[in-house]
């Protein structure tokens, strides 16, 4: 014998998990940070490769230029990137390239052609030039970026590109 239950029904019963979830667990047990701005990654959930620590930095491969992007951006993200690619190296990558690409830190995004293509990785790769800049540790941009912090990046402010100065 099969019950049909009613979408109010249905809509009920799933208000009242996640109230008892709040409840019981916070907010964050519902995926998202007290705030509600931010999410916070889930209890369970895999988080993307990266590297503990960095070789020196002329053992790290090269950034691709800036110049070969057509948007102000990309061309930022990329001018970015090339001054930190050692703390890129030891940042994991939230567009979970490593599954699809086999890429092994947020460096090899800017290493090749997808963080032209990925919003998260210019994200993520905009936020730790800029945290680096704040004198933040590898580790301490890492904890950021396990927090969600890349998100409040505001992509809006990197469209003009001067590469005279070497990025925004």
């Amino acid at each position: 014998m099969t019950r049909k239950i009613s979408f109010m029904a249905l809509a009920s019963l799933l208000g009242l998990v996640a109230l008892y979830s709040v409840r019981s667990h916070g907010p964050a047990s519902l995926g998202f940070a007290a705030s509600g701005r931010s999410m916070v990654v889930p209890a369970g959930e895999e988080i993307p490769p990266y590297h503990p620590s960095a070789p020196h930095e002329k053992s790290l491969p090269p950034t691709l230029d800036p110049a070969q992007f057509q948007d102000g951006i990309t061309q930022n993200a990329y001018a970015m990137a090339a001054k930190v690619r050692r703390a890129l190296y030891q940042q994991p990558c939230y567009c979970h390239c490593d599954k699809e690409l086999g890429h092994a830190s947020l460096l090899d995004c800017f290493t090749g052609t997808h963080a032209a293509v990925c919003n998260v990785c210019k994200w993520e790769g905009i936020y730790t030039y800029n945290e680096t800049q704040n004198k933040k540790t590898a580790a301490q941009i890492r904890e950021g970026i396990l927090k969600g912090e890349w998100k409040k990046v505001d992509l809006t402010k990197y469209k003009e590109y001067k590469p005279e100065s070497g990025g925004h």
